[in-house]
């Protein structure tokens, strides 16, 4: 609970101290986003081990296969890194940009899955024979 404390401000220290450079420096602004953002990313990963754990031990009782876990864990990871690269460009007013690398980040989602979609695919199949 302190880390989470700790991560929202730092967050709104950033986000003040951006606002104030914005008007004085835009390019260092920028920079201070971005390093907030890695931070408090940073935490969070930090944060978050404890609930993979959870969650590895939790599909381990259910005997679901190991790649089915590792494709999900991987297009979570994909929708963050998008999600982030998305915010640092749309801070950056390049929208344009956003826009390409959340297209970019869901083909990443949807090529990942592939193999999953086979196997659901084949036990359809095999299911309507």
């Amino acid at each position: 609970m302190d880390n989470l404390f700790s991560l929202v401000g730092l967050g709104i220290v950033a986000a003040i101290l951006a606002v104030v450079l914005r008007q004085y420096r835009p390019e260092f602004a920028i920079i201070v986003s971005i390093g907030a953002g890695a931070l408090i990313l940073g935490g969070v990963l930090v944060g978050m081990l404890p609930v993979i754990a959870q969650i590895r031990s939790m599909f381990e009782v259910t005997a679901v296969p190991q790649q089915y876990v590792q494709i999900l864990f991987q297009a979570l990871g994909i929708c963050f890194i998008t999600q982030i690269a998305c915010d640092a460009c749309k801070d950056a007013g390049e929208s344009a940009i956003a826009a390409k690398v959340e297209l970019a980040g869901k083909i990443g989602v949807l090529v990942l899955s592939l193999p999953l979609f086979t196997q659901v695919l084949n036990i359809v199949g095999t299911l309507l024979r």
